[in-house]
């Protein structure tokens, strides 16, 4: 996993406990209770919003995931993405939020 220089952070989440969870995501896929939002691997959507217990699944385990937020739950992640969204049309006026969200490292 890749994790943005600027994650987006849920208001329920502690900001000096995001490298806890990140080690915690690392070593156990099965770390419940956040919410992850990460660029879509695929041409045709821009974000994936995905419980962090999926990323036991096979599919998770062989994708190199590009995290942009973390979210205590679904409706935090969704407000997340609201905000990215309200930023991206903001500062690039429109909303090509994967172009918007991705780095270079």
């Amino acid at each position: 996993m890749r994790y943005r220089p600027w994650l987006y952070i849920g208001d329920s989440i502690d900001p000096m406990k995001v490298i806890g969870i990140r080690k915690k995501l690392e070593e156990n896929p099965f770390f419940a209770g956040v919410v992850l939002i990460v660029l879509s691997a695929n041409d045709y959507d821009q974000l994936d919003i995905i419980d962090a217990r999926e990323l036991a699944q096979p599919f998770f385990r062989k994708s190199e995931l590009s995290v942009v937020g973390i979210a205590r739950d679904r409706d935090e992640a969704l407000e997340l993405v609201r905000q990215m969204a309200a930023e991206c049309l903001s500062d690039r006026g429109d909303c090509a939020l994967k172009e918007y969200l991705s780095w270079e490292e």
